[in-house]
């Protein structure tokens, strides 16, 4: 299958670096391009000079994972795009067996791999593990990752299955699919919006896919730390927009409710663990999705699925 792969780049010279080598190695007679987000250190001069093979595409200002991603892959002609983070190690033989899947069933949109941790790598990584899930109030897990809990790679998911969301760290997907979803939401900027796509595709009868059988090693906060309160942010206010567009209309206002507040009372969860910051960021993240709310609801599709989740109250299963 025609595949292209992409790696969004923003000031980000030094992964380039060390893990381009890899990509190019594992990846042959598949085109690979860089897309940078307007990035003010020397990535693209250097990667004129040392990878005359990768294509480049500059975009003319940084418009996020999300906006980014939509800007350059406009300038890419592929069956299937491979959308990768700049801080993965890929292995060997880790395109085929996503490909098989999408040669197998045309009903299938999008693939990511077994995603594991680059400095423990003997352990799931926060950013997608085996695969993602939600459950009935909207909040993502991973199979190998809930909330804050990491399990170890016991070979307890070297399976292929469907699932509900693919992580954006190594995200491949139909250009088709892509394209008829309108991409990204632009106004995410970054975090969950792979998730938003992913439902929008379940939503409009698509499948969604993991696979064990490829494998591929990420370093994780590449370019915003798991501790930033901006990170907070844009977790917070993406989620609550995602489900207005999502939920079935029967439950969108009493989970919306319900999570306001409980949003609440992680806001002086985080504040007590990281600082005021995060207390601040949650408070930020609702008004900015106040704000955005008439256009959230005109980005609701025609059609929501019920069976959306996969466990029932994770967070009270979880913390209590």
């Amino acid at each position: 299958m025609n595949l292209a792969i992409a790696i969004l780049n923003w000031n980000g010279k030094n992964w380039l670096e060390k893990f381009l080598p890899n990509v190019i190695l594992h990846s042959e007679n598949t085109d690979v391009y860089v897309i940078d987000n307007a990035s003010t250190d020397d990535s693209v001069l250097f990667l004129k000079l040392n990878f005359p093979q990768v294509k480049i595409i500059q975009n003319k200002e940084n418009q996020g994972f999300a906006g980014g991603y939509n800007e350059g892959l406009k300038k890419i002609n592929a069956e299937i795009y491979c959308l990768l983070n700049s801080d993965v190690e890929v292995t060997e033989n880790w395109l085929k067996p996503v490909l098989d899947l999408f040669q197998k069933d045309l009903k299938i949109a999008a693939v990511q791999p077994k995603i594991l941790d680059y400095n423990r790598r003997n352990f799931f990584e926060f950013a997608g593990a085996a695969g993602g899930f939600i459950d009935n109030l909207g909040y993502p897990y991973c199979r190998g990752r809930v909330f804050e809990n990491i399990e170890e790679d016991k070979g307890q998911f070297d399976d292929e299955t469907e699932i509900f969301w693919a992580s954006g760290c190594c995200l491949f997907i139909r250009s088709e699919d892509f394209r008829k979803q309108n991409g990204f939401d632009a106004r995410f900027f970054a975090h969950q919006e792979e998730i938003d796509l992913c439902w929008r595709l379940k939503n409009d009868g698509k499948k969604i896919f993991y696979t064990g059988k490829s494998t591929v090693y990420h370093v994780g906060g590449g370019t915003l730390n798991k501790q930033s309160a901006q990170k907070t942010f844009l977790n917070m206010r993406n989620n609550l927009s995602m489900l207005v567009k999502n939920l079935p209309f029967s439950v969108v206002f009493w989970i919306i409710l319900s999570r306001l507040i409980l949003d609440g009372a992680a806001a002086l969860y985080f504040a007590f663990k990281n600082g005021l910051p995060h207390l601040w960021a949650v408070l930020r993240a609702h008004f900015s999705f106040y704000a955005e709310l008439p256009e959230t609801i005109k980005l609701r599709g025609k059609k929501q699925i019920r069976n959306y989740y996969q466990c029932k109250w994770l967070i009270f299963k979880h913390f209590i």
